[in-house]
């Protein structure tokens, strides 16, 4: 079934998919036109590429982050450092659960690759199964990680016959992206599926 993914600021931009593949990119009402029977997706903002994460083994060896039903006891944002340490190292097991939960928090901000050496093979086993790329990493980290890493890294530019994968960020710009951060992202495609929505 065709999908033809529309964002309000970026009509120039629009993206008809295929299955898990791109079959063209170009203005709204041409590939409307090309395809009348595609099932359209309207989205606030800007359609983008998605973005490459550099922190891979950062963000999902070395952040705990918390299950919703840990919220009393270890609150619901990311927990690095030491006190992730500590966690993990009292039940190796819980790294799977948060690799897959931080995943999830990096298609929320529009993530589609990431980079970086992943050693763990839970690690590596949730972020293949949801359809992350994997990226060549800087060689120059600004740092800290973050999920809205400073400077965003924006994959190549789609192309007909490339794979499916993008993000759309409510967002009037890449500058106001650029300033406001990952945190705008409203939707994330990976293999033509859309794998976040924002509610």
């Amino acid at each position: 079934m065709l999908t033809l993914h529309l964002a309000e600021r970026s009509p120039e931009a629009a993206v008809l998919v295929d299955g898990a593949s791109v079959a063209a990119v170009g203005p709204y009402d041409e590939l409307a036109a090309s395809a009348p029977g595609a099932r359209v997706r309207r989205w606030p903002g800007i359609l983008t590429p998605g973005l490459l994460n550099p922190y891979g083994p950062e963000l999902l060896e070395a952040t705990y982050h918390p299950d919703p039903r840990e919220a009393d006891t270890l609150g619901t944002e990311p927990i690095g450092g030491a006190r992730a340490r500590e966690i993990l190292r009292g039940d190796p097991a819980r790294l799977g659960a948060s690799a897959r939960r931080g995943v999830q928090r990096m298609l929320a901000h529009g993530t589609v690759a990431v980079a970086g050496e992943l050693r763990s093979r839970v690690v590596v086993d949730a972020v293949r199964r949801a359809g992350l790329a994997v990226g060549q990493r800087p060689d120059r980290l600004p740092g800290p990680a973050a999920l809205s890493p400073t400077p965003l890294i924006l994959l190549p530019r789609l192309v007909q016959g490339g794979p499916a994968r993008f993000a759309v960020f409510d967002v009037e710009d890449l500058a106001e992206l650029v300033r406001r951060g990952a945190g705008t992202c409203v939707a994330t495609v990976i293999g033509g599926r859309l794998v976040y929505r924002r509610r």
